[in-house]
């Protein structure tokens, strides 16, 4: 996906800003950076000052180790566009990899000898757990590293191989007859004339928000998202992030996160918004999603610690499986099912001028399509594998997932892009609940002290298994 934005509506969290040409405008009133996301002059010179006074020299070893991890990191941007998620260390450090243009077999042999060299700075076990984690971290990073090179460079993974290898987890694999039931029990839901994706098509038509309205409902939903997690866990002063509106895309939202307390996010318009992503993409990709762990990070593992690898985000690694499953959990987390209901049904629909009096209705289909939310998994797995065609695939998600076509077909343009990245979603929501809820014991005060416990730490996704 491309970074430069092509659209003309944008928001910032409590405030919305018009922009009369194709640049998008801060809350300051100043022009952000395009395309790639520039060292941020503070952090680089905490994370500096940090690693000069009072380090151990365990620790100038590790951030020694970590500083090459980047460096290699930005190194693979110049062969995989999609693989520098965010970046707001050192501009040098960006400029270094461009002037060295390393190939993909140098890049390889130096995430082993990185491997090598971090096994041989181990002691004795770590007192602090956060300390241990960041070691186990680094190394299964630049693993996933390691694989996306022999991925580039031509050798050929097996579905749950490839996320395995990647992203630290493999899915659960189903056959057709899993979803049959809730299939059964959605076509109950759903009577009328017509096959059953058609059915729901049309009871989905009730619930698009309309274009003039989707600026005035997203602000909303995302002022009452930043509400709900500000109570809960402190943000640093001056946060923010700015909306765009962008069409051509295969995936629905994305956030960039720019450094600085500061995101990029991007909502696709190719095809009709229901009134649940309001909620969904506003709590996802913001609060307290991927913006709030983007800005923990920063805040506590970069400028604080000092810690340079939290500086830069590899996109297939496995921090992706905790940033997709913390962001799709914490929708759940601000939103108790109940009290999501009631802020719809008095504040959203109105908003988007739609019938409140069917939100429980609306609401109560959707929980039976969540529940075939794997079922894109089995379409990407079959499709990745060559077990099935684009067209079979896309005929998966539509009698399975109850996506409509043209969204099926979005869809597997997901998957030639990102391939195994799907498991991210729903694997690691799953994964994050499961360990926030043991963490927790389902108390909703320590459900929300456990999951920004885990924004600001580096678990890996095999570790939410502890």
């Amino acid at each position: 996906m491309h970074r430069q934005p092509n659209a003309t509506v944008i928001m910032t969290g409590a405030t919305k800003l018009r922009d009369m040409g194709t640049t998008a405008i801060d809350h300051a009133g100043t022009t952000p950076r395009r395309r790639r996301p520039v060292a941020v002059l503070v952090a680089a010179m905490a994370m500096l000052a940090l690693s000069a006074v009072g380090r151990t020299q365990s620790d100038t070893a590790m951030n020694d180790l970590a500083e090459r991890y980047v460096k290699l990191v930005l190194a693979m941007g110049q062969h995989d566009g999609d693989y520098v998620d965010a970046y707001y260390g050192p501009e040098e450090w960006r400029a270094d990899a461009e002037r060295r243009q390393l190939t993909l077999d140098e890049i390889g042999s130096e995430a082993d000898a990185l491997i090598t060299e971090l096994e041989r700075t181990t002691t004795a076990p770590e007192p602090e757990e956060l300390v241990r984690l960041r070691r186990q971290y680094l190394r299964r990073q630049l693993e996933a590293l390691r694989a996306r090179v022999r991925m580039l460079d031509g050798r050929a993974l097996a579905f749950d191989d490839e996320s395995s290898a990647l992203y630290d987890a493999v899915a659960p694999s189903h056959p057709e007859s899993y979803f049959e039931d809730t299939l059964t029990r959605l076509a109950r839901a759903l009577p009328g004339q017509g096959t059953l994706i058609e059915r729901y098509g049309v009871f989905r038509a009730d619930f698009v928000i309309p274009p003039d309205r989707l600026d005035q409902v997203f602000d909303v939903a995302i002022a009452e998202c930043r509400r709900r997690t500000l109570e809960h866990v402190e943000l640093p002063a001056g946060e923010s992030f700015t909306v765009e509106y962008v069409t051509d895309k295969s995936w629905s939202g994305y956030n960039w996160y720019q450094g600085d307390f500061r995101s990029l996010i991007q909502v696709n318009t190719d095809l009709p918004i229901y009134i649940d992503r309001a909620i969904d993409l506003a709590c996802h990709e913001g609060y307290p999603g991927h913006h709030v762990y983007n800005v923990l990070l920063e805040q506590h593992l970069v400028r604080t610690r000092g810690w340079p690898e939290f500086s830069v985000y590899a996109l297939f690694s496995p921090q992706s499986l905790i940033a997709e499953g913390t962001a799709n959990y914490g929708i759940e987390v601000a939103f108790p099912n109940e009290e999501r209901l009631g802020f719809e049904r008095a504040v959203l629909f109105p908003a988007a001028g739609l019938d409140a009096s069917r939100t429980a209705e609306y609401y109560q289909v959707q929980a039976l399509v969540k529940q075939l939310d794997y079922a894109g998994n089995e379409a990407a797995r079959r499709y990745l594998n060559g077990e099935i065609d684009r067209a079979a695939a896309a005929d998966w998600l539509t009698r399975y997932a109850m996506m409509a076509p043209e969204r099926a077909e979005q869809r597997t343009r997901f998957f030639d892009q990102y391939r195994s990245y799907v498991i991210n979603y729903n694997l690691g929501r799953d994964l994050v609940a499961a360990f926030i809820d043991t963490r927790s014991g389902g108390r909703p005060e320590q459900r929300w002290e456990a999951f920004a416990d885990l924004l600001t730490s580096p678990r890996l996704p095999s570790g939410l298994r502890d």
